[in-house]
């Protein structure tokens, strides 16, 4: 078979395989991403595998450049891509892009053991960004409902303790008036 039927072939399979996984994503009909490890995890990480013109017989350029991968070492990203070219040689002339993910999947933990998060400002700012407009619009209507007065605060803190809870039986007198107040009612 030529290489472009290979790729066919396998091109298929992938497709069949990851249907429905989030953890897949086919970017192009010979570049294919796959998020090893859940959404959220600290040690979760993107491999990126394109296929070159003559692959499955020589090696799919792999990659970890993804910005999903900016909280990982330059270290931890090499020995990781050397690990998977190591399964490459291993592999080569048949299709491997499924085994290389699976290889990566089992992997995981031996892959990630010097993980250490580096954490770049533009990591940062995204999430600062993405929490922002959430937050935003609940926080100015709060402000405007809970702003007292210096005095109604001064009778606020008389009333509570040093945790700002209410003392226990604080409200007692007014049940027993109000109690007071029905029961006359009705023994009339």
């Amino acid at each position: 078979m030529s290489a472009n039927e290979d790729q066919e072939m396998e091109l298929e399979a992938l497709r069949s395989i990851y249907e429905g996984d989030e953890s897949f994503r086919e970017l192009s009909p010979v570049s294919f991403q796959y998020r090893i490890g859940e959404n959220g995890d600290p040690k979760a990480f993107l491999i990126e595998v394109s296929w070159t013109e003559t692959y499955p017989q020589t090696a799919p350029i792999i990659s970890m450049n993804a910005f999903f991968n900016n909280t990982i070492s330059s270290a931890v990203k090499q020995s990781i891509l050397a690990k998977l070219q190591e399964e490459v040689k291993v592999n080569l002339g048949t299709a491997m892009t499924y085994t290389l993910f699976e290889y990566a999947k089992d992997n995981k933990e031996q892959f990630m053991e010097n993980h250490h998060p580096v954490h770049s400002v533009t990591s940062i700012s995204n999430i600062i960004s993405v929490e922002t407009p959430n937050t935003a619009p609940s926080s100015k209507k709060k402000d405007k409902k809970e702003q007292l007065s210096k005095t109604q605060k001064r009778k606020l803190a008389d009333k509570t303790d040093h945790k700002g809870e209410l003392p226990r039986g604080w409200n007692w007198v007014d049940v027993v008036k109000h109690l007071s107040k029905t029961g006359s009612k009705d023994d009339e």
